[in-house]
């Protein structure tokens, strides 16, 4: 009896044996042929590696032409072919070559293990500055965000106009298409990276392969944006009517209602006069006014009551007329009774010597 587990894991180091002649002794029956144009700027490149690229097809017995004035490369099999996938990727080996990826890479596709993704980005974003934005973002500063995302999907990853091209294992390949995708809409490449990161960890553990993950993998949630500041003024739109708004009052129509039609034309000319010289007696009482703010006084400041000294402390006044009495006695510059008996001694001693 075998455990159920045994039989879903695939042995540490096991590879499917590789496809010989012996496979498939007799050939094709049909002659199949793969061919895509390549961008101007792309031929002196290929005109170079041109003889290794066909050193490389020529082992899996596949033709390779390359036509200058049409500006396309042209892969076909022969009696010789054996492997009917081969054509298959030689075909994706033309393509990479046209999306500027380096023959030292490219011939890596011939491999049973290694195969390509072309990611399409062009068209996932709308703006033109936009979609420049957030592909500089995905090849990061100095490049180094792609530098990181290939150590982790032992990818060679290519970004060239509007395509990714990259070149891998399968597995590597689903997480770059799927890194690229997010990082189209809007969502850091940063997070993803850590998020791979945490999985190899933990694929270096026996015990977790059958175990789920999901707790140990950290979930970025979108943070809700601030609501947008009201703007000072706003727009308010008026309720439609059907009806036409009404006409404006001309000059004849307010002079009607205020009566000044029908006066003459020298109380027309009092009148206006009686106003321009109501105004000129406002303007000359708002100039006095402004004239007359120099001279009225600052208000001061209230004065600051001093504290009065303190009375809790006792003066000793014996002490202080004891001091003044000893002053009295003493002459300036005379000395102290110590210093005086100090001076004796010394004299003595000096006569005793001689």
């Amino acid at each position: 009896a075998v455990d159920e587990s045994e039989l879903l894991t695939v042995p540490d180091g096991w590879k499917e044996p590789a496809f010989t002649r012996e496979d498939n002794p007799r050939g094709l029956l049909e002659e199949s042929s793969f061919a895509t144009l390549f961008p101007k700027y792309r031929e002196a490149y290929l005109k170079e590696c041109w003889p290794l690229v066909q050193k490389a097809l020529g082992e899996h017995y596949v033709n390779a032409a390359l036509d200058l004035i049409e500006g396309s490369m042209t892969v076909t099999t022969t009696k010789k072919t054996f492997d009917p996938y081969a054509i298959i990727r030689a075909r994706d080996l033309i393509k990479l070559l046209a999306r500027s990826v380096p023959f030292e890479q490219v011939f890596r596709i011939l491999q049973d293990d290694v195969a390509c993704d072309i990611i399409k980005i062009g068209s996932l974003v709308r703006k033109r500055e936009t979609f420049i934005k957030r592909r500089a973002r995905l090849l990061g500063p100095k490049g180094s965000t792609l530098k990181a995302l290939e150590l982790l999907t032992n990818c060679y990853i290519m970004v060239q106009g509007n395509t990714v091209s990259a070149l891998g294992p399968f597995s590597g390949l689903k997480e770059v298409r799927k890194v690229v995708l997010d990082t189209m809409k809007n969502i850091h490449p940063i997070y993803n990276i850590k998020t791979l990161m945490i999985k190899r960890e933990l694929a270096k553990d026996p015990e977790l392969r059958t175990q789920s993950w999901e707790r140990f993998l950290p979930k970025f949630k979108r943070k809700n944006l601030k609501k947008r500041k009201e703007p000072k003024k706003k727009n308010t739109k008026k309720e439609y009517t059907p009806f036409p708004p009404p006409q404006p009052e001309s000059q004849i129509d307010k002079e009607l209602a205020s009566g000044e039609y029908f006066l003459k034309e020298r109380q027309k000319k009092r009148k206006q006069m009686e106003e321009i010289k109501a105004k000129q007696a406002d303007a000359v009482k708002r100039r006095q006014e402004e004239r007359n703010k120099a001279f009225i006084p600052p208000k001061e400041k209230p004065a600051v009551k001093t504290k009065k000294a303190s009375t809790e402390k006792k003066i000793d006044i014996e002490a202080i007329k004891e001091k003044v009495k000893n002053a009295k006695k003493k002459k300036l510059g005379a000395l102290s009774e110590e210093e005086v008996k100090l001076k004796m001694a010394a004299d003595e001693k000096k006569k005793k010597k001689k």
